[in-house]
């Protein structure tokens, strides 16, 4: 019998973004229902009733919430292809770590850039640039965080980079310039056509962004 495969998402989502590069890159076939999260449905609520949030995964009738753990599931449950986490218990402990660094410190700071004004605005920019030269560092000289293949963290991180083109617009700075590691990592992840499919469009986020910030 076929798995039957559901994702609720939103469609800016980084965080829905991950689990649709984590599917893509397991071959994994399923249904997208897009989520609006100004007047959640029945579904999402039954389906998320603690966090009434998104991404949610829906395999054969059960729900997987929270990214970072779905993106985990999808990799133990399909781990015939493409696996995502190393099976080294250390490296694996590694990879984990950094995907909530990205969660911890990447996100809000980013958000902060289009989110607020004045001394906020530029803190936000500034940690925000930092958070990405410490994951250079990470990167070092290896073309993915996985090492030679994409791996969980490079999943994790790769959504952020749809988001990049808001940063720079909102914040009024060059990643590329700051940061020319992370944005030949992100290009070289996107050579993939399972990544690349899978994220939403620059432009398209940041004109969203502009219009949730004018009716805010």
């Amino acid at each position: 019998m076929a798995d039957e495969v559901v994702l609720l998402d939103f469609w800016p989502s980084m965080f829905g973004m991950r689990v649709k590069v984590a599917l893509a890159l397991k071959g994994i076939k399923y249904e997208y229902k897009q989520k609006n999260l100004r007047d959640k449905s029945p579904l999402l609520l039954e389906m998320n009733p603690i966090h009434k949030n998104i991404p949610v995964l829906i395999h054969n009738g059960k729900p997987i919430s929270e990214s970072l753990i779905i993106v985990e599931y999808i990799d133990e449950v399909w781990n015939e292809k493409s696996p995502l986490l190393p099976t080294d218990p250390y490296q694996k402990s590694q990879a984990k770590f950094w995907a909530d660094y990205v969660d911890k410190k990447v996100q809000p700071n980013g958000r902060k850039i289009w989110a607020s004004k004045g001394d906020d605005h530029e803190m936000a920019k500034k940690e925000f640039l930092e958070g990405l030269k410490v994951l250079e560092g990470e990167l070092g000289e290896k073309p993915y965080f996985g090492g030679e293949k994409i791996g969980f963290l490079d999943v994790a991180f790769i959504p952020f980079y749809a988001w990049f083109y808001t940063y720079e617009k909102c914040g009024n700075f060059s990643i590329e310039e700051e940061c020319p590691k992370i944005v030949s990592w992100a290009k070289k992840c996107l050579e993939m056509e399972s990544v690349s499919q899978s994220l939403s469009d620059s432009e398209k986020i940041y004109e969203f962004v502009l219009t949730r910030l004018a009716t805010a």
